[in-house]
C-alpha cells in the first residue's frame, strides 16, 4: 500500500491540504477554514479528500501542519490568564519595554496593553549579579507567597522570569518547583528553559507570550489529535516553526511560541527548495491569500531571518526601523514582511473619497460579495471577477459557485457610483491599489534590506499570488515570475520540503581575543547534547541527526548583535579568526560599514541547532498531480487597463504552457487563477513550473 504523508496550511479563508505519495502522486483538496474550531475543517477536508480518492487514515504515515491559532490568540487578546512572578523592581518591564516606536513622530501612539495586568504580577526579594553570583538568596516562602496569591486569582498559567536567571538559574528552578507542588498540571513557563539569554524585556516578554497560549495551543493540538484518531488516522503530527523547521505536537505544545508564525513559513521553504532546484540564486517570495500578503527573500539557497521580531502588531511592515508594536519575542523566525491585502480584504471609500483596500477582510464567513454568502461589502476578488480575470461563475474546481451578478450590483451601488465610475475603472483602480498595497511589502525585504528587486526572480503562490505577480513585478522592473505547481496550496506543499528542527542557545559573553578556547567548547559541546538527546528522543539518530552552529556577535559597546554561522570542527585559533571576519562582512552587508582590526569583538550568545533528517522522506523529482485538468472555458473578455481596455483573452490549463504563448492569458487552476498581461510571455518548465518573462520596458 502507498504510503502518504499530508501538508496541511490553515488560512483565515481556506485551510489547504496537501497528500504526497512516496511515489510522487500528489492529491489536493481546498476547504473554508472552520472559525471557531480550525480542526474541524482538517478532519473533514480529510475525510472528502479519501472517499474521493479511496484512501484511508492508516495509509497516512505523518501530517505536517502550519497553523495561526497562537498567533491568532495574541491578534484578538484571547490567550490564558497569566500571572507573572519576577525580581523586586521588576514588576513593570512589560510597560516599560524598550524605546522603539513604529511610527517615530506619531505623538497619538500608545503602546500596547501588556499581556498580564499589574495585580497579576507578583515579585520575589532576591538577586543574582550579571556573572551568576547569588547577592541575595530567595526566601523560599517568598516564592511560595506568591504563587499562592496568583492562583488566588485563579491564573491558568504562570511565568517566571528573574534578574540575570539565564547567568544562574538556582532561584527560577526554586519556584519552579513550588509550582509543581502547589499546582500539579498547571501550565509554567520558565524563562531560563524558554530563553537563557541576556536583555531583560526580550526575555520577559518571550516567556509571557509562551505562558500566554500555552493552553490555547494544548487545547487545540488536543482537539486535533481527538479528532484524527476518531477519524482512524494514527499518524504523527508535526508542527511548522516561525524559523521553517518542524517540530513535534508535544514539543509545540510546551514552546508554543516557536510556532506563532507557523503560517507563513511553509511556502517559503517550499519556494527555497524550488529555487535550489532551479539554480535560481536570489528569489523573491510572494504569497497572497484571502486575507494577507506575505513576502520574504532567499538569497543564494539560504532563507532570511529575523533573530527578534514582534507579533500582534496586526499587520506586519517589515522595516527594521519600525519596531515596538507588538509584543516582543526573541526566537528565530523567517523575515517576512505583510500587508493586510488578501482576496478576501475589504474595498471601501473613506471620508476624503479616496478608494481604500483592507485591512479589514470578509475572511470566510460571509466571505467575498461573489461568495453570496450574505457578504455586503465587496472585496478585491469581487474586484477581479468584474474584471474578467477570476472565472464568473466558479471557484476551487466548481466546488465554490460564484454570484458574479450580485458582486457587479454591490461594486456598482457602494463603488463605482460614489466615485462616478464605470465599475470597470472602479474595479481595476480597487486591483492596482490592492497590488501597490503588496508592493510595500516585497521593499520591505528588499529596497529597505539594500537589495535591488530587479536582481530578482518573483516566486509567486498562494490562491491570489499569480493573479497579481505580472503587475507588481512589472511596477518594480523585476522581468521574471515563477508560478509552482499547486500554486494555491503552496504553503501546504512547502511543508513537505521541512526538516524536523530544535534550537538551543545561551547568552556566552566573552570577547574574542580575550577568550578561552577550552571554556567555550565546553559550552557548545554542552548546547550539542542538549540538540542531540531531543533529536534522539524523536528518533533521528547517526546521518538522521545534523548539528549547525552559530554565534551572535558584536563589537564592544555596541547595544544589538548579528548572528554569524560557525564552522564545524573544535574551537581554536582559526575559529576565533574566522568569527572576527565573519562578523565584520555581516556588519558591512547590514550596516554599510565596518570598524578597523582594532575594534574587539564580543561573543554575545553561542546556538546550536539539531535538524532531524527522515530518510526517504524527500520530496520526489517527479510529481504526478492525480487531479485531472479539466477542459478550459472558452475565452472571455478581461479588462488590463486604459492602455489595452477589454480583451478578449484564452483561458487555458497549465500544460498548455508545453508549447510557449504570449499574453494576454489566463491559466485557471483548481486551486488559483495566473493572469498574463499584454506583451508577457509564458511557458513551462521541466518541473511544470510557470515562467512568465515580461517584456522590457521601452527606453
Amino acid at each position: 500500500m502507498t504510503k502518504f504523508r499530508v501538508g496541511v496550511d490553515v488560512g483565515g479563508t481556506f485551510t489547504d491540504i496537501v497528500l504526497l505519495g512516496v511515489d510522487g502522486t500528489v492529491h489536493t483538496k481546498k476547504i473554508s477554514s472552520s472559525v471557531e474550531n480550525y480542526a474541524l475543517a482538517i478532519i473533514d477536508g480529510l475525510a472528502e479528500l479519501f472517499g474521493e480518492i479511496g484512501l484511508d487514515g492508516k495509509s497516512i504515515e505523518e501530517i505536517r501542519h502550519g497553523t495561526t491559532v497562537a498567533s491568532n490568540a495574541i491578534l484578538e487578546h484571547k490567550g490564558a490568564k497569566v500571572g507573572l512572578i519576577t525580581s523586586k523592581g521588576f514588576r513593570d518591564v512589560l510597560e516599560i519595554r524598550t524605546l522603539r516606536m513604529p511610527r517615530l513622530y506619531d505623538i497619538g501612539w500608545t503602546k500596547p496593553k501588556p499581556l498580564i495586568e499589574r495585580h497579576l504580577r507578583m515579585v520575589v526579594d532576591e538577586r543574582v549579579d550579571a556573572f551568576g553570583r547569588i547577592e541575595r538568596p530567595l526566601d523560599l516562602a517568598d516564592a511560595e507567597g506568591a504563587v499562592g496569591r496568583l492562583l488566588g486569582e485563579n491564573v491558568e498559567a504562570i511565568a517566571v522570569c528573574l534578574l540575570n536567571s539565564f547567568t544562574n538559574p538556582t532561584h527560577e528552578l526554586m519556584i519552579r518547583d513550588v509550582i509543581r507542588r502547589a499546582a500539579p498540571g498547571l501550565p509554567y513557563s520558565i524563562s531560563y528553559e524558554v530563553l537563557p539569554e541576556i536583555k531583560e524585556y526580550e526575555r520577559t516578554s518571550t516567556t509571557v507570550v509562551n505562558a500566554y497560549v500555552m493552553p490555547i495551543v494544548a487545547v487545540y493540538l488536543r482537539a486535533l489529535r481527538q479528532g484524527l484518531d476518531q477519524a482512524g488516522i494514527p499518524a504523527q503530527v508535526l508542527l511548522m516553526q516561525s524559523n521553517g523547521g518542524l517540530t513535534t505536537d508535544t514539543a509545540a505544545a510546551e514552546r508554543p511560541m516557536n510556532i506563532i508564525e507557523s503560517g507563513p513559513a511553509g511556502g517559503v521553504v517550499g519556494a527555497q527548495a524550488l529555487a535550489r532546484a532551479k539554480d535560481l540564486p536570489r528569489i523573491i517570495t510572494f504569497d497572497m491569500g484571502g486575507t494577507t500578503a506575505k513576502a520574504s527573500m532567499v538569497e543564494d539557497g539560504e532563507v532570511s531571518r529575523a533573530a527578534e521580531w514582534s507579533v500582534g502588531a496586526g499587520v506586519m511592515i517589515g522595516s527594521r526601523l519600525m519596531t515596538g508594536a507588538g509584543y516582543t519575542l526573541k526566537v528565530p523566525a523567517i523575515d517576512l514582511a505583510e500587508v493586510g491585502a488578501g482576496g478576501g480584504s475589504l474595498v471601501w471609500i473613506d471620508a476624503g473619497g479616496a478608494l481604500q483596500i483592507g485591512p479589514e477582510s470578509a475572511g470566510a464567513l460571509p466571505g467575498p460579495v461573489c461568495y453570496d454568502r450574505g457578504g455586503e461589502i465587496p472585496t478585491v476578488t469581487d474586484a477581479n471577477v468584474l474584471l474578467g480575470y477570476i472565472n464568473p461563475k466558479q471557484l476551487v474546481g466548481g466546488a465554490l459557485k460564484l454570484n458574479a451578478a450580485k458582486a457587479e450590483q454591490v461594486f456598482a451601488q457602494k463603488i463605482a457610483e460614489p466615485m462616478g465610475m464605470t465599475i470597470e475603472r472602479a474595479a481595476h483602480g480597487a486591483h492596482l491599489i490592492a497590488g501597490s498595497n503588496m508592493i510595500r511589502a516585497i521593499k520591505a525585504i528588499s529596497t529597505e534590506r539594500g537589495r535591488d528587486p530587479r536582481e530578482f526572480t518573483l516566486f509567486a503562490f498562494g490562491g491570489s499570488g499569480p493573479l497579481f505577480a505580472c503587475g507588481m513585478a512589472g511596477a518594480l522592473d523585476m522581468r521574471r515570475i515563477v508560478v509552482p505547481p499547486s500554486a494555491g496550496l503552496f504553503s501546504s506543499f512547502g511543508l513537505l520540503y521541512a526538516d524536523v528542527e530544535h534550537r538551543f542557545g545561551r547568552t556566552f559573553r566573552r570577547l574574542l581575543r580575550e577568550a578561552r578556547l577550552e571554556e567555550i567548547q565546553t559550552a557548545w559541546d554542552g548546547l550539542s547534547r542538549q540538540a542531540t538527546d531531543q533529536l534522539a528522543a524523536e528518533g533521528f539518530r547517526g546521518d538522521q541527526a545534523r548539528l549547525r552552529r552559530s554565534a551572535a556577535l558584536h563589537y564592544k559597546g555596541q547595544s544589538y548583535e548579528l548572528t554569524v554561522p560557525v564552522p564545524d570542527g573544535p574551537i581554536d585559533a582559526a575559529t576565533m579568526a574566522h568569527l572576527e571576519e565573519a562578523f565584520g562582512r555581516e556588519h558591512l552587508k547590514t550596516y554599510g560599514h565596518r570598524a578597523g582590526p582594532e575594534e574587539p569583538v564580543e561573543l554575545v550568545s553561542i546556538q546550536v541547532i539539531g535538524l532531524g533528517l527522515r530518510q526517504g522522506a524527500g520530496v520526489p523529482k517527479r510529481l504526478w498531480p492525480s487531479r485531472a485538468e479539466p477542459e478550459p472555458p472558452p475565452p472571455r473578455p478581461a479588462y488590463f487597463g486604459a492602455d489595452h481596455g477589454w480583451m478578449e483573452t484564452p483561458v487555458l490549463r497549465r500544460s498548455d504552457l508545453s508549447t510557449p504563448r504570449e499574453g494576454p492569458l489566463i491559466v485557471e487552476e483548481y486551486d488559483a487563477t495566473c493572469v498574463i498581461p499584454p506583451g508577457a510571455r509564458a511557458s513551462l518548465d521541466l518541473a511544470s513550473n510557470i515562467v512568465i518573462d515580461l517584456a522590457q520596458p521601452s527606453m
